[in-house]
């Protein structure tokens, strides 16, 4: 029996993340990701999206159904259940997708930061639709989200302020690869909606370019300063997002 491979490929990777390989196949990749390292940290990253997909969602389905839902229409085709599975499947298949997020962008690149340009894409397609909840602590109680950001992250967290057109709607705390995140959502006044996702970079690496990838409607700048690593992201042109890039990094840097 060949218990080796030549090399993983992507569809390997996710199948081998749902549980969906052969007992063979599924023997071949685990010993490829025990010898190769950056391989098995991306497998992680995909693995802790999916876990935060669930702990968002998965609550949802043990919702009881309002009364004046009990009853649905006679030709509703889907039942309420139905439909709260339908919009979980839908979600944990934009993980999947979003798997696939920078592959090739830029030939090179370490996998731990196509990782984190991920979970900020992940973050922004998950919460800029919502229209009731959007944030945890809206943007009236900045100091209260700033002081509780901050204790999370384990640094102090400063908050942008755009003045490009986008006012800030608030921000939540999301679950990171290495441990607490934060996302500040900004919005304009079409309803346009951009996300800046923080998290804290053990490396403390100082790098400060900017880099960019974009997969389909969603564009993400992305780069590390200091103990922060920082992420832009939104389905504006490149330049636009750049230019508030720009505008984000020359705040936190005065």
């Amino acid at each position: 029996m060949n218990d080796t491979i030549k090399t993983l490929n992507e569809s390997d990777l996710q199948a081998y993340i749902d549980g969906q390989l052969d007992p063979l196949r599924h023997a071949q990749v685990e010993a490829w990701l025990a010898v190769h390292p950056d391989d098995a940290e991306r497998a992680s990253a995909y693995r802790q999206q999916n876990a935060a997909l669930h702990a968002l969602f998965d609550p949802v389905l043990s919702e009881a159904v309002p009364q004046r839902l009990a009853r649905p229409e006679p030709r509703s085709w889907l039942t309420l259940p139905q439909l709260r599975y339908a919009a979980v499947a839908a979600w944990l298949s934009i993980g999947g997708a979003l798997g696939w997020f920078m592959h090739g962008a830029q030939e090179g690149r370490a996998p731990a930061s196509m990782a984190f340009a991920h979970q900020a894409a992940l973050a922004h397609v998950v919460y800029t639709p919502e229209v009731r909840h959007p944030v945890e602590v809206g943007a009236d109680q900045e100091a209260h989200l700033t002081a509780w950001l901050s204790k999370r992250l384990g640094s102090p967290l400063k908050v942008p302020h755009l003045g490009t057109g986008y006012e800030l709607v608030g921000g939540r705390l999301l679950p990171g690869s290495d441990g607490p995140a934060a996302q500040f959502m900004y919005q304009d006044t079409h309803g346009q909606r951009l996300t800046l996702y923080v998290r804290t970079d053990k490396a403390e690496n100082q790098e400060t370019a900017f880099r960019y990838a974009r997969e389909e409607n969603v564009g993400v700048f992305y780069w590390i300063d200091g103990p922060f690593g920082y992420a832009l992201s939104g389905d504006v042109e490149k330049p636009e997002l750049l230019r508030v890039a720009q505008v984000v990094y020359q705040q936190l840097n005065p």
